[in-house]
């Protein structure tokens, strides 16, 4: 009997077709063979849509070697495109439209805005959401600098904290911050109210789709804005569980958190003492942010369909209260890495293939059960002729 075969679909990053996770789809492949799964890595340029065949990426844990092989499709795909601007981008769309009957561990989920707006038609949900609009006018910037001392602007696709912009309230004027496209950060400015829009308009907001969000006071002691990142999967029983949470504590003079842009990883143990203090509130926020990140797991399967991981960045005011400031669907695991915690980052690479062979193992036993189903006679008259397969 053939092992079952994952394709973890992707995209390349740029002409030279180089993938960025390349090392993580080594590891999952020398996972996945301990597993029973072969593993295959391929982008849609990589599909002949005449002949329905792939030329993918394999990758041989033996002799640490990657080879191109042209096979038929795999049996799940897992999709782990990031949103781009690029006609890579496009190519992917034709593809998911083309092949969206084939099994698939995980779903689009579509933008932040999307996302936001779904979490908050749940009454669970919406005391943990910071108020979010997207920029339509001026207006709604200035509206929402009249209800909160401090805002950030973020684009609904944007990723890697490109983009983002930080304004706070400063003794009468306005403290601009921010990274620009390609996550640079730019030089504090501080600016009259009346003077905003002006110094605002080079960024295209409208054209670009930024959202205005409700800013949440995160900056630690020695002025670095922290926050956590709760990854969120399903095991192998096909059941969601959290596999792990991390702190981000961002780079000096950054706006953001992320690793990408400079920021550090720690424990969120540590980074929680070091922010509330109270060792009984900080086991309080942890379950209740493991609470809160299986329900909003299972509120948004619900909604866009099938999904395999999450990842979800929250931040934690000084009262204690949680904040989900941003979900990602397609995850990275290095935040585990980074603090040491190397079980926790096994699991984050392994429970995607456990959950592929569950998915797999019931796709199989439903098909096995048709198949017996309509070979079974039928109780009013016999049945003439060759069986109709399920």
């Amino acid at each position: 009997m053939t092992n079952p075969v994952l394709g973890i679909l992707t995209l390349y990053l740029n002409e030279k077709r180089t993938l960025e996770e390349r090392p993580i789809y080594q590891r999952m492949t020398t996972a996945a063979k301990n597993l029973g799964i072969d593993v295959m890595v391929f982008t849609p340029e990589d599909v002949n849509y005449k002949l329905d065949r792939i030329h993918a990426l394999i990758y041989n844990p033996d002799l640490k070697r990657w080879s191109r092989k042209w096979t038929s499709f795999p049996h799940i795909i897992f999709d782990r495109c990031r949103i781009q601007k690029s006609k890579r981008f496009e190519r992917l769309k034709y593809f998911r439209a083309k092949y969206g009957n084939r099994l698939f561990l995980n779903r689009p989920m579509r933008n932040k805005w999307s996302v936001y707006r779904t979490l908050s038609q749940d009454s669970r949900f919406r005391p943990h959401l910071p108020e979010t609009r997207l920029y339509h006018s001026s207006r709604d910037l200035t509206e929402m600098l009249h209800k909160y001392p401090l805002l950030y602007l973020k684009p609904f696709n944007g990723t890697g904290g490109r983009g983002i912009l930080r304004i706070q309230k400063d003794n009468g004027r306005l403290l601009i911050q921010g990274r620009d496209l390609s996550r640079r950060i730019i030089r504090p400015q501080r600016v009259l109210p009346r003077a905003l829009l002006g110094r605002l308009s080079s960024w295209s907001l409208k054209e670009r789709n930024y959202l205005v969000q409700q800013g949440i006071q995160l900056k630690l002691d020695n002025g670095r804005v922290h926050d956590y990142r709760m990854l969120v999967q399903k095991n192998g029983n096909g059941v969601w569980e959290v596999t792990g949470c991390a702190g981000r504590v961002g780079a000096a003079g950054s706006v953001t958190s992320n690793l990408h842009g400079g920021g550090r990883a720690e424990r969120m143990d540590d980074l929680l003492r070091q922010w509330i203090g109270n060792e009984a509130q900080v086991i309080r926020i942890k379950q209740q942010a493991d609470a809160l990140g299986l329900a909003v797991a299972r509120f948004l399967e619900e909604t866009y369909g099938a999904l395999c991981e999450l990842a979800l960045d929250i931040a934690i005011d000084r009262n204690g209260h949680i904040w989900l400031l941003e979900v990602n669907p397609k995850p990275a695991r290095e935040v585990f890495a980074r603090i040491g915690e190397k079980e926790t980052y096994h699991k984050a690479i392994v429970r995607p293939l456990e959950y592929a062979m569950w998915v797999y193992s019931q796709r199989s036993r439903s098909k096995g059960l048709k198949s017996r189903t309509s070979k079974r006679p039928s109780q009013t008259r016999p049945h003439h002729g060759r069986p109709r397969s399920g």
